[in-house]
Formats: structure tokens, sequence, C-alpha cells
């Protein structure tokens, strides 16, 4: 097992995985994680499986800066394999900040309107948000995230530089639908990639990626 600065940019393409598939898993409206510190990082390379990478990370709630939490994640790369996802493991050492009644708020404003939601540009050319915009923002993040997991390797390293386009789709169940474009920034390549996701969320089940 080898040690590595957090700063190497391996360390870092891993951290970045272990964020996006953590927004994916405990983001929504009301929460959205940021990696304040990447603390330690060590590899392994494991014969005819591939590389995992032990990280130790301090991550913040961007709706409360004050309020960090912990957490270990292992992410393991398979060798030879383009199709299938880092193998993601994380536990946050810590409570995050409970959700239920900003989650509810936005749930029962989403319900109510009259007309289903549509958005471009967020942020727009300035980096702003405007505030009712901030919890579509943030469940951008986890669409975003689940895509980050899915399609990181070693060589990627995927952040969202902006929400193209969203629009909520009426259902006729109780989950809030968005079809999301979102664009990808590669910060290894520079390329800048759209991608569509459709991704429902509901306050009791949290969020998952259909498609």
């Amino acid at each position: 097992v080898t040690e590595l600065s957090p700063s190497h940019f391996s360390a870092a393409r891993a951290a970045a995985v272990a964020l996006g598939y953590l927004r994916y898993l405990r983001g929504g409206p009301g929460r959205g994680l940021g990696l304040r510190q990447l603390r330690s990082a060590r590899r392994q390379d494991i014969d005819d499986v591939g590389h995992k990478y032990y990280l130790e990370l301090e991550l913040e709630d961007v709706l409360d800066k004050a309020r960090t939490v912990s957490c270990t994640a292992e992410v393991l790369y398979q060798l030879g394999s383009k199709t299938s996802a880092p193998d993601v493991q994380v536990t946050v050492q810590g409570e995050l900040r409970s959700t239920e009644e900003a989650d509810q708020e936005f749930y029962s404003r989403i319900r109510s309107l009259e007309n289903e939601l549509v958005a471009e540009n967020i942020p727009d050319s300035h980096g702003n948000v405007p505030p009712e915009l901030e919890p579509i923002h943030l469940l951008a993040w986890v669409a975003s995230g689940y895509v980050i997991w899915q399609n990181s390797s070693e060589n990627t390293k995927f952040h969202l530089a902006q929400v193209k386009h969203v629009k909520q789709v009426k259902r006729n169940d109780e989950d809030l639908q968005f079809d999301f474009v979102v664009l990808l920034h590669d910060m290894v390549s520079q390329e800048v990639l759209p991608w569509q996701v459709t991704l429902l969320w509901h306050p009791q089940r949290g969020a998952r990626v259909s498609q």
C-alpha cells in the first residue's frame, strides 16, 4: 500500500468519485456536500483486480458551512474495465444536518405549482443561482453525482459545471421527476460534456436516477 500526498492528482480523482457517490447517496434539495479537505490517501495495487484507493475526507455542508463531517472512502477501479463503475464504499462519521423540514417544504412547493418547473443555465454566466432554484441546483448535484460515479475512471475528474436545462415532468405517483441536461467538465481532458439525466426524488425515499 502506497501513501499518496493528498494533493496527488490520482488521489484527487478518486476523491471526486467518492464525493459524487456520496452526493448521490446522501444529497438532496436541502443538502449539498462539498469537499473541504482530502486528509489522507493511500493506494493499493491488487493483482489481477485493479487499483484501490483509501481516502479520508473532510466534507462540508454547503448550506451550513460551519458544519463538517469526516468520511472514509474506498474506491476500487477495476483493471481493464471500461464499462463498470468504480466500486465505492463510504462511511460518514458524525451526523449530517437533518433536512426533513426543508425537504418537505420543497416537495410541497413543487407539488403545488400550476405549471411544471422549467429552468435554464444554473448557475448563470455570473455564477449566480437564484435562491428559489438552489434546491434544484442541489438536486442536479445528486443527479450528476450518479453520472460522475458511474462514468469515472482513473483518468478522469468530473465536476458539474452547469445545469443547462431542467424540466419537471408530471407523474401519476408520489415522486417528483426532473429531467436534467447537465454539463460536466473533465478537469483532466478539459472537455465539457452534456449529459441527460432523469432524477426521481421523494422526501421519504430520497433520490434515484432512472436513466
